[in-house]
């Protein structure tokens, strides 16, 4: 295998050449990827000039949550009205008495509206935060990858998948919440296998020889907590991230004390690492979370807010019982959320991509050349890489029975946190959709590199066999990339002859 040990282990067993080694291809490599990306993801991003999908609730909640400080109800218009009103910049009119019940908390609105803020009530302003998300997280992806495998190009190809992916790019160009979701769950996975690093490096120079081991200071890990409490601040289906996170932190530092030597390594992983995660990955994450809702808190015409306190420093605490009911009231509402929808699927849909999701369509597009034209932004993922992943996968699972490979463990536990919940009984009639599985794309895409990767081989193996395992390698990257270009503009609301367009329906589901 080409990723043996720790990320900087492999790394220092390359021995680069020393005129390569004086450019920094661990940091301008991903660059130059996540400017592919966001070329991508920004441009003609304003377009289309319309409310796309479920943008019909989320930009205008985050207008609402910039002008009053908690989610404003809207006039009871006739269908279309406030939209077209919101379009046209002018979203005083639309404005009802009192706050709107939400299905979600406030921060992922609170990012769309940081670009309403800057850039105002446009198609542009209220995706730009999304995009910018997204490219982000293929910067993040790079990095991570990196460390997690040792190389650079490894990294950088998980970058690159990443950024070919239909459904990624798709919720980067929409102002959905999923996308601030993605990017929090993977920011926290990437500072915690940080943290695992340098708590390995910090064991292995310690001078204690028994015992449970030292104390040690986690930085990363309280920065894993703050990235998990904002990833909640967006969806509820974080936690189930961050639980599965707690189980995988402790095991890791069960496995370091213990491959140390330290005689009572369960107390030290239990109690020592244990009281850090009690507080980085427990207290922390709700703290965080509970400051998301401060402009609920603070202001008294959020829905369920009785009228706050007159002294501001008690508005917090006083707020606390109603802000309990009003998530009692959410937890209700996602129960039962049982009306079919035309899009909705089911979690074992979702790796075979049978029903994407259709964020925009229109048979009324010209300029095509064509009598019939189709303009249509589905949410789907790039099927080269879906149907691949699950493949990789199976690799990772076979690579941690066989060798307790720690890297894929992890992406397997969050693979799991993101995608088994959903399964019955949990939610057995709930309605979902595809794009719920956007925050499994970074780690499928680590799963694929680190199955390219053991195709590829052991840096120090045989010539042959090597090359022929990365022409394997580059043909699937090629494969992905053609296959995003020849969807691409079913994903960006190109304009397409319908004849084109039904071709790139692959199944009768996709329509």
């Amino acid at each position: 295998m080409v990723m043996i040990g720790s990320g900087q282990e492999a790394g220092r067993s390359q021995g680069p050449p020393r005129a390569a080694a004086r450019i920094p291809w661990g940091w301008l490599g991903p660059v130059l990827v996540t400017v592919f990306a966001g070329f991508l993801r920004f441009d003609r991003l304003g377009s289309p000039h319309a409310i796309v999908f479920d943008e019909t609730y989320y930009a205008k909640d985050a207008y609402g949550l910039l002008r009053f400080g908690f989610e404003h109800a809207t006039r009871n218009y006739p269908k279309g009205i406030a939209d077209r009103l919101f379009l046209a910049g002018r979203p005083g009119g639309m404005w009802a008495d009192g706050g709107s019940f939400v299905a979600h908390p406030p921060f992922g609105k609170w990012m769309i509206a940081l670009g309403e803020a800057v850039f105002g009530v446009t198609p542009f302003g209220w995706r730009c935060t999304a995009a910018l998300c997204g490219t982000l997280s293929v910067l993040i992806l790079c990095r991570l990858a990196r460390r997690m495998t040792g190389s650079t190009l490894l990294g950088c190809a998980a970058g690159f998948l990443m950024a070919l992916d239909g459904l990624h790019l798709v919720l980067s160009r929409t102002a959905l919440l999923d996308i601030f979701l993605m990017f929090w769950v993977l920011a926290g996975f990437a500072c915690l296998v940080a943290d695992r690093d340098q708590g390995r490096a910090a064991l292995a120079g310690t001078t204690e020889a028994s015992g449970p081991g030292p104390w040690l200071f986690h930085p990363w890990r309280i920065a894993a907590g703050a990235c998990l409490g904002l990833a909640a601040g967006v969806k509820w289906s974080a936690v189930p991230y961050l639980a599965a996170f707690v189980v995988m932190v402790f095991a890791w530092d069960l496995g370091a004390r213990r491959a140390l030597g330290f005689r009572s390594p369960l107390v030290g992983a239990a109690l020592r690492d244990g009281t850090v995660s009690f507080l980085s990955l427990g207290a922390l994450p709700v703290a965080v979370y509970t400051a998301t809702w401060s402009g609920w808190l603070f202001t008294g015409g959020g829905w369920g807010r009785r009228e706050p306190a007159a002294n501001p420093l008690l508005r917090p605490f006083e707020g606390l019982p109603g802000l309990w009911e009003h998530h009692v009231q959410i937890w209700r509402f996602h129960n039962r959320l049982t009306v079919g929808h035309d899009y909705q699927s089911w979690p074992w849909d979702w790796p075979v991509l049978r029903r994407p999701v259709a964020f925009f369509y229109t048979r009324d597009a010209t300029g095509c050349g064509a009598a019939r034209c189709s303009r249509e932004i589905l949410g789907i993922g790039t099927p080269a890489i879906w149907w691949a992943s699950m493949a990789a996968l199976l690799v990772m699972v076979f690579l941690y029975l066989t060798t307790r490979d720690w890297r894929a463990g992890a992406i397997l536990c969050a693979y799991a946190a993101g995608w088994l919940p959903w399964f019955p009984p949990a939610f057995a009639d709930r309605t979902m959709f595809l794009f719920y599985a956007l925050p499994l794309v970074p780690f499928m895409c680590l799963a694929l590199v680190m199955t390219l990767g053991t195709i590829i081989g052991p840096a120090r193996g045989a010539p042959r066999p090597r090359a022929i395992g990365a022409a394997v390698a580059g043909a699937f990257v090629l494969l992905v990339l053609l296959d995003f270009w020849y969807l691409h503009p079913i994903l960006t609301g190109g304009t397409l002859p319908y004849d084109s367009w039904h071709a790139r329906m692959w199944m009768r589901s996709w329509i």
